[in-house]
């Protein structure tokens, strides 16, 4: 048995190391006989590879209500958000897709390295210490995978020991129960090894205790407690719990509760700028968060250089992310309806049907503003970027444009459209471009030129806000609302926002919008609006925003003057069907193994 070596770091030269045989790969004889820990490090950081960033060329925030892919037809995106996959058809979620570290047979080709590591870490002459600490992160590493491929299929087979060739591949999938009971073990394993503080980039005590408290917040939300949404499916226990009495969800909550007060009782994470002196330092304290390289809110992390490699596809969020008219690609863009979720920084609600948020909806025009995360998170016309391109003029000031404007061009008065929209009378680059009308500015550095240099912030997996917010929605399961509502607003007071004092099912709503706004773009709503089976509203066909400065009795030689005007149009069409609350098997797990049971509706 071969692994490739695909991170080596801090390898002594040995003559265990140097004995390799084929020359671009380690047996594992080498990498578990050898006195130096380096092999097996080496060994984990391919584990790492495992689980997936949001830095990638298409986030799975594109198959959510967060953002549209610019490219999601011959991507596959579309087919996702029309509930059109089926167990030949995976889309972007195959083995080869642009989401396929979330694919059944990727990551169990993740988790077979993980359990090989178990099954001989213990026998390894390496130093003891080296040796637990490798095997907490490993212990973390497979609760990780487990959880994704939980969060993504239901229950599935739980396998915790290096299969070979000749024994029997034929295994039933685990209930959802028994697999949630699993991964919340492995985490207990890895936090009784693991230390309080590690070096970045891998896994303390804190991220076992924080992943611990997301699965068990998971399991006890709506769509696994709620058996009878499947009708007639013969195996409901693969999808969620079949007991699910009142007293069997509140202790489901209260696990989840005691979960996340676990790594609130750690004390040693803290919210970053956790109390802002005015909207505008929260602003910046929100958007500095994340293109950082450390906060004290930062749990676990995925760090990166310049020079890492991969595909045109792989980590490259400057040009992903940019507008057009920066030459970026302007990849995975905030939909209308997840810019319209954004209040007024006073608490209040946009409404479209109001005249004043209808006239100036961003707040750049009036004495109005919206939340402050909404300006760290979205780049909307007129908003503040950076120095266009040398090849680039019309923007002297550094200004979005996704707007159009009256002008004179060419002796005619026509319709010209901005530097950064998607269109061919004015855009700078007409085959990248939003539909939507907005691009990303969340994690993407403005002090960067996205085409000269690769930023090298790093990807959060599990951040302090996340737990404080998980810890609020148990307290609302377990009907302590006055605790909720601390929790919350523990986040919306880093955020420049009011409190809240809703109760009953309006706390509900406030706390499931307070996650949309503070986790956006961090690859959890695809599973959040799943897991509260809200999916049926949030798959709603996406809306864009139309702009245009001035009249046709009126045109400007420059874009922007005055106030435009906006309208919503329709977008991209979507649809949903309850079958796409899970992922199918794909038929080739079917055929090789023939005690998998499918999904419901597949």
């Amino acid at each position: 048995m071969y692994f490739l070596a695909i991170i080596i770091m801090n390898v002594a030269c040995n003559d265990d190391a140097l004995d390799l045989s084929p020359a671009d790969a380690v047996t594992d004889d080498a990498v578990f006989n050898s006195a130096d820990p380096g092999l097996m490090k080496a060994f984990v950081n391919n584990v790492y590879q495992g689980l997936p960033d949001g830095f990638q060329w298409s986030m799975i925030a594109s198959v959510s209500d967060e953002a549209h892919l610019n490219a999601g037809g011959w991507h596959g995106a579309h087919s996702i958000m029309k509930s059109q996959l089926t167990e030949s058809n995976l889309s972007a979620f195959s083995p080869w897709g642009y989401y396929e570290m979330y694919n059944w047979d990727n990551v169990y080709r993740k988790i077979r390295a993980a359990n090989l590591f178990l099954s001989k870490v213990d026998d390894s002459p390496a130093d003891i210490e080296a040796k637990n600490v490798m095997k907490g992160e490993v212990y973390f590493l497979r609760g990780y995978l487990y959880h994704n491929l939980v969060a993504m299929y239901g229950g599935v087979p739980i396998i915790d020991k290096p299969y070979t060739l000749d024994e029997n591949f034929n295994i039933a999938r685990d209930t959802y129960a028994d697999c949630i009971d699993f991964i919340s073990n492995q985490c207990d394993s890895a936090a009784k090894y693991l230390p309080l503080n590690i070096e970045q980039g891998r896994a303390a005590k804190g991220a076992a205790l924080a992943l611990k408290a997301r699965a068990l917040i998971y399991a006890a939300s709506d769509l696994y407690n709620t058996p009878s949404v499947w009708g007639s499916y013969e195996h409901p226990e693969l999808v969620g719990y079949t007991n699910s009495s009142a007293a069997d969800r509140e202790s489901r909550w209260q696990k989840a509760k005691d979960a996340a007060k676990a790594v609130i009782d750690l004390n040693i994470y803290s919210l970053h700028g956790a109390n802002p002196l005015n909207q505008q330092e929260a602003q910046d304290n929100y958007y500095q968060l994340f293109i950082s390289m450390e906060t004290s809110e930062d749990i676990f992390s995925r760090y990166f250089t310049q020079n890492v490699e991969g595909d045109w596809a792989t980590y490259n969020p400057g040009v992903f992310h940019n507008p057009n008219g920066y030459h970026g690609w302007g990849c995975d863009t905030p939909t209308q309806q997840f810019v319209d979720a954004y209040d007024w920084s006073d608490g209040s609600v946009f409404d479209w049907s109001n005249p004043e948020h209808a006239s100036d909806p961003y707040g750049i025009f009036g004495d109005m503003k919206r939340d402050p995360r909404f300006y760290a998170t979205v780049l909307f016309d007129n908003a503040p970027w950076r120095e266009r391109p040398s090849d680039v003029s019309g923007d002297p000031h550094g200004k979005i444009q996704t707007g159009h404007y009256w002008t004179i061009f060419d002796g005619e008065t026509d319709i010209r459209d901005g530097l950064d929209t998607k269109g061919t009378k004015g855009g700078v680059e007409n085959w990248n471009g939003t539909h939507t009308g907005y691009y990303l500015k969340k994690g993407v550095d403005a002090n960067i030129d996205p085409v000269a240099i690769k930023q090298t912030a790093p990807w959060r997996f599990l951040r302090y806000a996340e737990v404080l917010l998980n810890y609020a929605e148990a307290c609302i399961g377990l009907g302590q609302e006055g605790e909720a509502q601390t929790y919350i607003n523990m986040v919306r007071t880093r955020a420049g926002m009011p409190d809240i004092a809703t109760t009953g099912q309006e706390l509900v709503k406030s706390l499931q919008k307070e996650r949309q706004i503070e986790m956006a773009f961090e690859e959890l709503r695809y599973f959040d609006i799943r897991r509260w089976m809200i999916c049926e509203e949030a798959f709603a066909d996406v809306q864009n925003i139309y702009i245009l400065y001035g009249d046709e009795s009126n045109p400007s030689p420059t874009y922007g003057d005055g106030i435009p005007t906006y309208t919503v149009e329709e977008g991209e069409e979507r649809t949903f069907e309850p079958k796409a609350y899970f992922l199918p098997i794909a038929l080739d797990e079917l055929n090789i193994n023939d005690l998998l049971v499918q999904n419901p509706g597949y």
